[in-house]
């Protein structure tokens, strides 16, 4: 028989902290967009026409404004090359990389959940089929 371990249960000040520091992260990774950018720099350095493509869906106004947000916050660089016409290339700073496990673990839940939906949506036309 297993013994059963209880967890200490954690004080008001304590959940307090947490979803304080919850609320400070999500404040500088809100939105659809960061964390997919985040993650599509990490694997190369790309150039803003690159970005849009890989980010299917998103707009030019609105990846100019997350660009900026990431590069604000320390998430991005924006390298800026006199060519002509002048090429901008955009990349993750080493501190993205604290990111990493982050995203790992976002990518395996979402692809668990995506699974999940699909397996609860043929559960409900399996049973709606058998009920008619």
């Amino acid at each position: 028989m297993e013994a059963i371990v209880q967890e200490p249960f954690i004080t008001r000040e304590e959940c307090t902290v947490s979803v304080s520091h919850i609320r400070d992260a999500l404040y500088v990774l809100n939105g659809k967009w960061k964390l997919p950018l985040i993650f599509t720099l990490t694997e190369s350095s790309k150039r803003f026409g690159e970005l849009q493509r890989v980010l299917d869906g998103i707009t030019p106004k609105v990846l100019t404004k997350e660009l900026k947000d990431l590069e604000m916050n320390g998430f991005v660089v924006r390298n800026v090359f006199p060519t002509t016409p002048v090429t901008v290339i955009y990349e993750v700073t080493p501190y993205a990389g604290t990111l990493r496990n982050v995203l790992n673990e976002l990518r395996e839940w979402g692809s668990q959940h995506r699974e999940k939906i699909r397996n609860d949506m043929r559960k409900n036309v399996k049973t709606a089929v058998i009920s008619e």
